[in-house]
């Protein structure tokens, strides 16, 4: 896949602008302290080494970089530079995949700091799948010259000589830039840059009617954000104003196809408009005020803001043989306008009590103009019914009171009351509220032992399900979405954790229990269960040598009914889930005085088991959905001098997965879709990596 590195380029020219001894690591821990300086003088270290990697493996690569089999260049490092108070760091990591990051920031604490940063996030799904589209021009998807239509895929006799391999992947590289100047103490002005940019390829299904084909969409998109303000303190209340400022571009506005399929004439294309471009823009003012009299801290935000979409809309359809229809505008004119307020109380009315209030109201007020619209289907039937977009809008009110009491010396309650509220329109619920109410207790008779349970249960209301919108929807009028069903939730959680007084071994066990009833569903959800266990051990065996283990499990359990005939429930399914994991490691410093060692190995464990029954069903269950995970990290450092380390590293994966949505399916399998052939997980991939660390500066440039 070809690579957009303009990004890149301007980020590595910026750091061989910098002075070697300049160049400074990004840490926002520091840069938190308006006013802690550092001592001049300068220190560095330097990662270089390489990396072997066995196999070809995309999931593997997938946030690593590392996808492909062969050697990788593993460099990296970090350092600070001092003088007279003004201080400028850098640090770098993987530059040599493509997940590498770059930082470099410069300031003087209390005055100002400015950053510039760049990093890169490799997304990658499939390495095993194949197409016969080829791109003849930006967004255009051509057959190959040789292909022979038909109206299966079993008739299409050129299939085998026009696949081509294509990988599903893609890159996104990020490119930030930001500042902040303190005029006085009590002032802080700041402005953030950020351009998101996203390249590669994407599937999409092009649809035609009862055939369809995947397709290898590209994707070349970014997206520019602005963030902006002020913030500053007067006496016991700071307070902020800020700009959020966010546009994204879509250089492929839409993808047009070949169809593979025999069609009717003039649709022997198909076009599909891709995400449109669009702006977002909100001001907001925050603010919190302190009370030490009474231990009470208010805080408090508002924000408004509005989002556009203006991109100029398709024709109706490609299709030359259709009639040519009126669109009743140009674009959609998108507008909606958003609203937020937040208020926060916490107050300690005694040194024994705490309470806490919070309310939270978000609104999106949908402005779009409705139009009443003509329809193609998949450019080839035109349809004369008119039908009007519908402007989404809805209110949600979140309300929050909690507070704690330490009963006695070894004791604390606390309990809690939340309230959800929406208000919606063009949905079947307009209205919906959740009440949950919760409790807790927890012990703590000494420092080493603490035990805690808490519990509770919720209850979302509808005020009414309008079956006329559902039937607009062609929905069954017993159908009920579960978020917006009536549901009942039962939850209780139990922690347990311990230390031994003499020894430094910690236990900790945690137990999660919850349950869903929608017993006013007919159709739909009707019941959901999780069970989760957990458990924690560690020994700190001497100051150099620690080993822990870890050890969990999850079920998940869930019911939903059906209906075959648009009428009442005539088929059921049950989803049982299954998770388990269990892993340990230890480390050992100073071994052979010079010498670090550490592991760490987890093994994990999925399965989902899906059964069916019912009358116009057939009683046999899918076959199941199998994960296993096993992951192995070894590391050796080896301090070769007071200012070079060497260091060896190994990590093993091993990923396989049962799919049987994927496994077996080729691209001819179904014989009214065309698919890319892609197979579920399957792969062992061992990374060997030797590098050496080298630190320079430190105590001895103090004294320059």
């Amino acid at each position: 896949m070809k690579r957009n590195n303009n990004i890149l380029s301007a980020a590595i020219a910026a750091t061989l602008l910098t002075p070697v001894a300049a160049l400074a690591q990004v840490d926002t821990s520091e840069w938190n302290c308006e006013y802690c300086p550092f001592e001049d003088g300068y220190s560095a270290a330097v990662d270089a080494g390489v990396k072997y990697v066995s196999d070809d493996a995309a999931r593997f690569g997938n946030g690593t970089g590392l996808d492909e089999k062969g050697a990788y260049v593993d460099l990296g490092g970090n350092g600070r530079y001092v003088k007279n108070g003004t201080q400028v760091s850098w640090y770098a990591e993987d530059l040599g995949t493509s997940s590498r990051v770059l930082n470099i920031s410069a300031g003087k604490p209390g005055k100002f700091a400015v950053a510039l940063g760049y990093r890169e996030l490799p997304y990658r799904q499939f390495d095993n799948t194949s197409t016969i589209f080829s791109s003849s021009a930006p967004g255009v998807l051509a057959l190959p010259s040789n292909w022979v239509t038909a109206g299966t895929t079993g008739g299409f006799t050129a299939l085998d000589a026009s696949l081509i391999p294509v990988n599903i992947e893609k890159d996104r590289q990020i490119l930030e830039i930001g500042g902040k100047y303190l005029p006085t103490r009590k002032v802080k002005l700041y402005a953030d840059y950020s351009r998101q940019q996203r390249d590669g390829v994407n599937v999409m299904a092009g649809s035609r009617f009862t055939q369809s084909a995947f397709l290898p969409r590209p994707v070349d998109d970014y997206t520019d954000q602005i963030n902006a303000g002020v913030k500053f303190s007067v006496g016991p209340v700071n307070l902020g104003l800020a700009y959020l400022g966010s546009f994204y571009r879509n250089k492929n506005t839409s993808l047009t196809w070949d169809n593979p399929f025999t069609t009717s004439a003039g649709a022997e294309q198909g076009r599909l408009a891709l995400e449109p471009d669009n702006d977002f823009q909100q001001l907001s003012l925050s603010g919190i005020y302190r009370d030490e009299t009474f231990n009470t801290v208010v805080a408090f935000s508002t924000a408004f803001g509005r989002g556009e979409q203006t991109t100029q809309f398709l024709p109706y359809t490609i299709n030359s043989a259709l009639p040519v229809l009126g669109l009743p505008s140009a674009s959609l004119d998108g507008q909606v306008d958003t609203s937020n307020y937040a208020l926060t109380v916490t107050a300690r009315p005694s040194k024994r009590m705490n309470v806490k209030l919070s309310y939270r109201h978000d609104e999106r007020d949908n402005q779009t103009p409705v139009s009443m619209w003509s329809r193609v289907v998949t450019d080839t039937f035109p349809d004369s019914a008119l039908e009007a977009n519908v402007p989404y809008s809805f209110e949600r009110g979140r309300l929050n009171l909690s507070g704690a009491f330490k009963l006695l010396d070894t004791v604390t309650i606390s309990g809690g009351y939340d309230r959800n509220r929406f208000d919606r329109d063009y949905q079947e619920v307009a209205e919906q509220t959740e009440d949950t109410g919760w409790g807790k207790v927890r012990w703590r008779p000494t420092s080493y032992l603490e035990a805690s349970l808490r519990g509770g249960s919720s209850q979302r209301e509808i005020d009414a399900y309008n079956n006329d919108i559902a039937a607009y929807y062609g929905q069954n009028p017993l159908m009920r979405k579960y978020n917006l069903a009536y549901r009942y939730r039962e939850f209780a959680e139990m922690s347990v954790s311990a230390s031994l007084p003499e020894k430094p071994i910690s236990v900790g066990l945690t137990y999660l229990w919850a349950e869903d009833s929608y017993s006013q569903s007919k159709l739909g959800m009707t019941d959901g269960e999780e069970n989760r266990v957990n458990v924690d051990f560690s020994w700190a065996v001497s100051d150099a040598t620690s080993v822990y283990l870890s050890a969990g499990t999850e079920m998940i359990d869930a019911s939903q009914t059906g209906s075959e005939a648009f009428a009442g429930p005539d088929w059921t399914a049950v989803h049982e889930d299954a998770f388990i994991h269990y892993g340990g490691g230890f480390r050992i410093a100073g071994l052979g005085e010079k010498t670090d060692l550490t592991l760490d190995y987890t093994h994990s464990d999925g399965e989902t088991k899906i059964n069916f029954a019912g009358q116009n069903v057939s009683n046999n269950p899918l076959p199941d959905l199998e994960s296993t995970m096993d992951s192995l990290r070894l590391s050796l450092n080896y301090n070769a001098s007071e200012r070079m380390d060497v260091n060896l590293g190994i990590r093993y994966e091993q990923f396989d997965t049962a799919d049987w949505a994927l496994d077996g399916v080729l691209p001819d399998t179904i014989p009214v879709v065309l698919t890319m052939g892609a197979t579920s997980w399957d792969y062992d991939v061992w990374v060997v990596g030797i590098g050496v660390r080298y630190r320079i500066g430190g105590k001895e440039a103090e004294s320059d």
